[in-house]
Parts: C-alpha cells; structure tokens; sequence
C-alpha cells in the first residue's frame, strides 16, 4: 500500500512504500543557508516521526542548495544532525531549483 503524507494538490511531503519513506522538502525563506538547512532537516524530522521512525534510519540524503558556495558551514549542520553510528549516504550538488525563490531542496530516503 502506498501512504501519502502532507499530501497537496501537486505532490505529498513523504511517501512509503515497500518498507521505505521517500521525502523531499524545500524553503525558500531569506535566512542564511545554514538556518535554511536546519529548518528543512527538522522538517526531515518530522516526516519520518509521522512514519513511525527517526533519522537513524535514514538510507540517503540529497542536498540541493541553490547556488550557494557556503559549503563547509552547510555541511557543520548536516553533520550534527546525522545518527553518527548509523550515517546515511549523502550527496550534495549545487542546483538551479525550479523556483527561483528556492534556496535550498533536500530528498531523503529512509528504512521503514
């Protein structure tokens, strides 16, 4: 069965299926990248507790941060925000988002 979490009239938030969670989120407030980064990883959070689960089951995550080159203070986030027995694999590319109000897009794929 496939279950839709935050759905909209576009797209949901999270989905499971087949014993895992696919989740994408995006913000596109003013904030440094770093805050941004924060903020759309508690967004993560939430998703995966609305699974049933937390980040320690996290498989992969992408980081699509549109054209910002503050990369190791980016990265200082994401690295105190991962289960550090349990690090998922990760990408980060820099990425010309759909909306140019977009700062930064992440996809995470977790085990249910």
């Amino acid at each position: 069965m496939i279950q839709g979490y935050q759905k909209g009239s576009r797209m949901s938030q999270a989905v499971c299926y087949g014993g895992f969670v696919y989740i994408v989120d995006a913000e596109d407030r003013k904030a440094g990248i770093e805050d941004l980064t924060s903020d759309v990883l508690g967004k993560i959070d939430a998703l995966l507790k609305e699974a049933g689960i937390d980040h320690s089951r996290l498989i992969a995550v992408n980081r699509l941060p549109a054209g910002d080159r503050r990369f190791r203070r980016n990265e200082q986030r994401h690295d105190g925000w991962i289960d550090v027995e349990n690090p998922p694999a990760r990408a980060c590319l820099e990425a010309r988002l759909a909306d140019r109000d977009l700062r930064v897009e992440m996809t995470a794929v977790a085990a249910l």
